[in-house]
Formats: C-alpha cells, structure tokens, sequence
C-alpha cells in the first residue's frame, strides 16, 4: 500500500510506525488496535498521510480527548505560529521547568550590530542564547544556512557583557531550537562547531517529543475542547501551556466559556498533565 506524504513523496504505508504514534497518545494496545484495525479498512491506494492523520485523530478522540490531544502534539506547535512569537515563548518555558532562568525578546550589543535575541537562559551562572526557528509548514527543515547564521551572531556576542540576568553577563553557548527538523548538514556542522540543537525528533534521546512529554508541557493549541480562536485569545493573554488552566480556571470564564464547557476544557487538561 503506498501513502503520499505532506511534501508529496509517495512511500510505503508503515503501521508499525502509525502503531507507535498512537500509543504515544496514551492509549492502551487494545484502543490502539482498535484504531489501527478502523483506519486499515479505511485506507485506500494512494491515500495522503494527512487523511490518515484525521482518521487516527478522529478514533482516538472517541476513546479520549486526552489521547487526540497528545496525537495531535505536532500539529499543536505549528499553531503557536504563525510568526513563532508564541512558540519562543513557549521554549522559555519549557526551560523554565529544568530550572533555567529565562529571559525573552532581547536586543544585545555586540561588537559590530546589534542582535534580536529570542530566549536567553541562565542555570549555574552559566548563559546561553536561544535562536527558535519556527515553521508553519510541517515539512519545512533548518538547513545548514541556520547554523552558520546563528553562529555569526553568537560571535558577535559572546565577548560582549550584557545585562541580561546581572549587568555583566556574558553568553557562553548557543541554542537552536526548532518545531520541525534539522538536515544532516545542519546537525554536522552544528556537532562540530559545539553548538546545541533541539527539534521534534533530534537529539534521540531527550528531544523536543521527549521533553514535552516528560515535562506534561503539553501547550495549550493540543486541547481539543477548545477552538481556534479560543486558544488564540489565551495565548494573547500569555496562558501557553494546558497547565496553566488548571490553576487559572478564570482564564475560561474570561473567553466567555460556560460551566458546562469549563469543565470539559479542565477534564482533559487534568488527564494531559497528570
């Protein structure tokens, strides 16, 4: 059976890769059989992946919206976009939870220009700078171009003293971070330039999947309880992980959310988080 990918390759349909993805979501095996047995008599020849993502969405909303939710993790981050000022955000907190001291929307002095800088962080006094590449189209890669970039401007930095956390900071290291993935050359070049990448997928241990997953960080576009403009309105008011409603319930009152639908919204970030 051959299935077309987003970027229009044609491969050969992988369940063992669907299966994977599906308990990801924190079904058990027989809901994720279940689900795998539907979707097989669904497919046909040629089918996009983006369809089967929908079938795959649509049975694991029925056994749980929690479970759509974490399905649905990658597309969640996309929709931090479309500029990506919500995913940088976003990285800071994620950090934020490994006890880094973070620091947002930066413009530093260095030698020769000025630079915008997305995330800073600080843990044992060391600093290190984050440089978030967003993209809102799934198969969208950082090449190589990113890194070099990227480290012009640390080079820039790095011997200049900033006020960032104290007034005589000084960076020491350098991330790039992205929603999507990293092309081989990229992550060469990086490794051997000492530089930190993170993506969905990269390092294989311990990546941007891993960290959310570990950290229940799940943001809060990944609710299925809520639609599009509501998630947009609490990202506008800086409520960006599922969380953060638990303990900030009025935020729902305030986007004008009945009771009814308070609860449904709390039920499945309680189950997301726990």
């Amino acid at each position: 059976m051959k299935v077309v990918k987003y970027s229009g390759m044609v491969v050969d349909f992988d369940r063992n890769k669907l299966k994977a993805s599906l308990l990801k979501s924190g079904a058990n095996a027989a809901t994720v059989d279940a689900v795998l047995l539907a979707i097989e008599n669904e497919i046909y020849e040629g089918i996009p992946t983006k369809q089967i993502y929908k079938l795959a969405f649509s049975r694991l909303k029925k056994s749980a919206n929690s479970h759509a939710a974490r399905y649905n993790l990658r597309e969640a981050l996309r929709l931090l976009g479309p500029a990506g000022f919500f995913f940088e955000k976003y990285i800071a907190r994620l950090f934020a939870a490994e006890h880094y001291e973070t620091r947002t929307n930066l413009v530093l002095q260095g030698h020769c220009v000025t630079h915008e800088i997305d995330v800073a962080i600080q843990k044992d006094n060391a600093v290190a700078m984050i440089e978030c590449k967003f993209h809102s189209g799934r198969e969208a890669n950082s090449d190589v171009k990113v890194p070099l970039y990227i480290l012009s401007r640390f080079n820039d930095l790095k011997n200049n003293s900033h006020s960032i956390f104290s007034k005589k900071d000084t960076i020491s290291s350098c991330w790039i971070i992205t929603n999507n993935r990293f092309t081989t050359d990229a992550i060469s070049f990086a490794s051997c330039m000492g530089m930190n990448l993170l993506s969905w997928d990269y390092p294989k241990k311990n990546n941007l999947r891993d960290k959310i997953d570990s950290h229940h960080l799940y943001p809060i576009t990944c609710l299925t309880t809520l639609s599009f403009a509501e998630k947009d309105r609490l990202l506008v008011m800086d409520c960006i992980l599922v969380k953060e409603l638990v303990y900030k319930t009025e935020l729902l009152e305030h986007i004008g959310l009945s009771p009814s639908r308070i609860k449904n919204v709390i039920k499945e970030a309680i189950e997301l988080c726990c």
